[in-house]
């Protein structure tokens, strides 16, 4: 028995460690994935083509044959994104139902009303859904359901069997209000709409990194310190009498491959803190610094899946202080 057709095709950009995590989540859910992979690497593409994802060759392509585009790159990719999405239908479409185009970028409230106005002055067919991702990418816990049955109950199993984060959405348009497929799409990527308000969503993603990896950057600064004195056996002591080291620890040995995202999005949680807290920005420009000396030491070469340095809180320490030194003679 033939395998049902897909529910809609779901365009992504890119397909990166959370992209591609993504894309499984939604094939094996009924939908089809595509993306565009000019200009990426070859290991890229493989990737891509290896998770069954259809590698289009230009964005008009994506933007024609796609219900919705979701926009997962780093954050000061983001706008840059937007305004690849809205040229490639000003003027070259064929689209007859409007594009869902969903920013899950971590940027700030602003940044997310900057794309919103921009595709709003294009006059594009594009709906706008500001939205974010809080946690790791999906991941199966266990083997789908194989059944070619299409009933509730077998669908119910296809998102149970997987780890998936949260993705709250915001903005006057919503994914499940989408005719046919909307309310499965928004159910399995795990989407609650939070607020009419674009800027709620990506708001809500810089509250939530700012305790995450803002916590990861001040530990950082701890444990390359307390190993330069000498210390860090005994802080490493101290937090664990607390309950506190275990959490430090394993956001500081997994951040490396990822730094270099990080530093934007510091950026970015400083931009709302200032603009919609009504904090000083020093703070979180200070974590992008801290980001910054990560991807500029030998840390920052690491890659997903493929880690050499930096798995011990004491090989970041070491890497990091190895490579300040560096800059430090450099400069003299």
């Amino acid at each position: 028995m033939s395998a049902p057709a897909p529910l809609a095709k779901i365009g992504i950009l890119s397909i990166g460690d959370m992209g591609l995590g993504i894309a499984k989540l939604l094939i094996a859910n009924r939908f089809a994935v595509a993306t565009n992979c000019k200009g990426r690497s070859q290991e890229t593409i493989d990737r891509a083509q290896a998770a069954n994802i259809e590698v289009l060759k230009s964005d008009v392509a994506l933007t024609d044959t796609c219900s919705v585009i979701l926009s997962v790159v780093p954050p000061r990719d983001a706008l840059a994104t937007a305004t690849r999405v809205v040229e490639s239908l000003v003027g070259m479409t064929q689209r007859a139902a409007p594009l869902y185009f969903v920013d899950l970028n971590a940027v700030a409230p602003s940044t997310a009303r900057q794309t919103a106005e921009l595709i709003t002055k294009s006059r594009a067919p594009i709906r706008f859904v500001d939205g974010c991702i809080l946690g790791a990418p999906p991941s199966i816990k266990q083997a789908s359901s194989t059944s070619s049955s299409s009933t509730n109950e077998d669908e119910d199993k296809d998102v149970k069997s997987w780890s998936r984060p949260s993705m709250p959405t915001s903005g006057p348009h919503q994914l499940a209000s989408i005719p046919e497929y909307g309310e499965k799409l928004a159910a399995t990527l795990n989407t609650r709409h939070i607020s009419p308000d674009i800027g709620a969503a990506s708001g809500l993603k810089m509250c939530f990194a700012s305790t995450t990896k803002g916590f990861t950057a001040l530990a950082i600064q701890s444990f390359t310190t307390a190993a330069k004195l000498g210390v860090l056996d005994e802080l490493k002591q101290e937090l664990s009498d607390r309950h506190a080291w275990e959490r430090a620890a394993g956001g500081v040995t997994a951040m490396a491959p990822k730094a270099y995202r990080w530093v934007r999005e510091m950026e970015e949680i400083a931009l709302t803190f200032e603009e919609d807290g009504g904090f000083a920005p020093d703070s979180f420009r200070g974590a992008a610094k801290v980001f910054q000396a990560v991807a500029d030491s030998e840390l920052g070469q690491e890659k997903i899946g493929k880690r050499k340095r930096g798995t011990t809180v004491e090989d970041v320490a070491q890497a990091l202080s190895e490579g300040m030194d560096k800059r430090k003679k450099k400069t003299v």
